[in-house]
């Protein structure tokens, strides 16, 4: 190749470089506009979102109070004051100690030796009607409920030191508190059916005092049940929350997007008595009810059949047992006394609707029983013997202690003992010694469980030591030996149902045989 040649070449190839160099200048650029458009994008998302939650702050927070409340509380000799999770939540202990419950005052009185003392305590609450110049306050019963004073502190900086209990309901612990203030802003009521998990939730509330403080978070769970916050009368039926809450959020609002209060802040659960990523709050659909009632009539009425009840789903060997292939329904496991429920429903009836609605389980059956009428008559199917059928009851008045009584569902007759140890289980006719050793009530009657295995058919079925059983497979026991001859006798490869009496009332257990 000549020179000429070689020049011309070498520019060739000199361009080429430079035009490949120029495109990747090219290429990069567009990246960078693209990856800064993108940027761009996210910040625009961050702040429409910023945007709601700053419209939400300013619906709300006007609403919101804290409630400083003075109550006078008796505490039973030689028992010291709990240190639960509601108390935790409610943070201010005897004569306003901060922080752990059984801290006693400056003059070491702990409330321990009887007697009583005041306590103070500060929880929040949300206005939720006003009338003129009267607002009504929903809170919790666990903040208001047997106040002898409270003052409320709107979220202006207004101090109302008049405020009154309306009512309170411990079974919801939910409580209506009234002021007479001007300008007041109420709330506005959700729709906490719509709540779906994964919502945007914004829980209000005046956290160690700071009035109108808002957090943000996602709904985490619905329709918790079994709690333990309220006791086994109580009606837990909860949204759960990863917002974070605090002490003194107690009574607080959350609320969706849209600014509408959608629960009442109810609970942390905590090992530490601080937020630790789960809340629960009432359903404001269940509140609202409750309201209505407190706000009428002081009180909360509630319709009532006196059954005991578990879940089929719970059960699926008692299901089994009774031919049912379902796992939805209610399972009857025991009837009060002289309740409506008695003459109509009965102990191994599943009841699967009321008033023609499907009935999932227990917490549905309970809250639509509780927010009929007492005198109401309600239309029940039940599985009762292999086949549907319809009941009629007319629902009672709830009294307000709900323990069962026992049904004494056999004659008495005493007999020798005998065994069951094919189940894991020994069986005794009850007797005086046995009636104190495992305090049972006078003139018990059946066969008693003296002891149970470990990983035996009687300890997968939940039969433990005390239990009395009173029926096998449908059939009366009238003693340990009639008890042993039903057991020899079960066929089949199913369950044998029992049904077992405790010092709570009556309940239906599955023992399934081992092979």
């Amino acid at each position: 190749m000549n020179p000429m040649k070689k020049t011309v070449a070498a520019w060739v190839l000199s361009t080429a470089a430079a035009s490949a160099l120029v495109g990747v200048g090219v290429f990069h650029g567009h990246w960078a506009n693209a990856q800064d458009q993108a940027n761009q994008e996210q910040v625009t998302q961050a702040e429409n979102l910023a945007t709601v939650f700053r419209d939400v702050g300013k619906q709300v927070e006007p609403s919101v109070v804290e409630i400083v409340v003075r109550k006078t509380v008796k505490a039973p000799a030689g028992i010291p004051l709990p240190d639960d999770m509601l108390r935790r939540f409610f943070p201010n202990g005897p004569r306003g100690n901060q922080g752990n419950q059984d801290q006693g005052d400056d003059n070491g009185d702990d409330g321990s030796n009887g007697g009583s003392f005041e306590q103070v305590g500060t929880g929040s609450g949300v206005v939720m009607e006003v009338d003129g110049s009267t607002g009504y306050i929903l809170t919790n019963n666990h903040v208001a409920g047997g106040a002898s004073e409270m003052t409320v502190t709107l979220a202006d900086g207004r101090r109302i030191d008049n405020a009154k209990l309306v009512g309170a309901d411990p079974k919801s612990d939910l409580a209506v508190v009234k002021i007479e203030a001007d300008n007041l802003k109420p709330a506005r009521w959700g729709d906490s059916a719509k709540l779906n998990q994964g919502d945007w939730i914004v829980a209000f509330g005046a956290p160690f005092g700071y009035v109108g403080s808002m957090t943000h978070g996602i709904v985490s769970a619905l329709n918790r049940t079994n709690v333990g916050i309220l006791g086994r009368q109580g009606y837990e039926d909860f949204i759960q929350v990863d917002a974070p809450i605090n002490p003194g959020n107690s009574g607080g609002p959350l609320v969706n997007l849209h600014g509408d209060v959608v629960g009442i802040n109810t609970a942390i659960a905590s090992r530490s008595g601080g937020f630790q990523g789960i809340g629960f709050a009432i359903p404001v659909n269940e509140a609202k009810w409750v309201y209505a009632q407190l706000k009428e009539h002081g009180k909360v009425t509630r319709g009532w059949l006196g059954v005991a009840i578990g879940d089929v789903a719970q059960q699926p060997q008692v299901a089994k047992g009774l031919k049912y292939d379902k796992s939805t329904g209610v399972l009857v496991e025991d009837l009060v006394d002289n309740s409506p429920a008695n003459g109509k429903l009965q102990p191994y009836d599943i009841i699967t609707a009321i008033n023609g609605h499907p009935v999932q389980g227990v917490t549905e059956l309970r809250n639509v029983i509780a927010e009929l009428p007492p005198g109401s008559d309600v239309q029940m199917t039940v599985f009762r013997d292999g086949h549907s059928q319809d009941v009629s009851v007319k629902l009672g008045l709830q009294p307000e202690t709900l323990m069962a009584s026992r049904n004494q569902i056999v004659p008495q007759q005493r007999g020798a003992q005998n065994t069951a140890e094919a189940l894991g289980m020994r069986l005794s006719t009850p007797s005086d010694e046995l009636s104190q050793r495992f305090n049972l009530p006078d003139n018990s009657q059946g066969a008693v469980v003296t002891t149970v295995a470990p990983h035996s058919a009687a300890e997968s079925a939940g039969l433990m030591p005390g239990d009395v059983i009173t029926q096998i497979d449908r059939h009366a026991v009238t003693s340990a030996q009639e008890a042993g001859n039903l057991i020899s006798r079960h066929k089949g490869s199913g369950p044998i149902l029992m049904y077992v009496t405790t010092a709570e009332g009556g309940h239906i257990v599955a023992v399934q045989p081992k092979k």
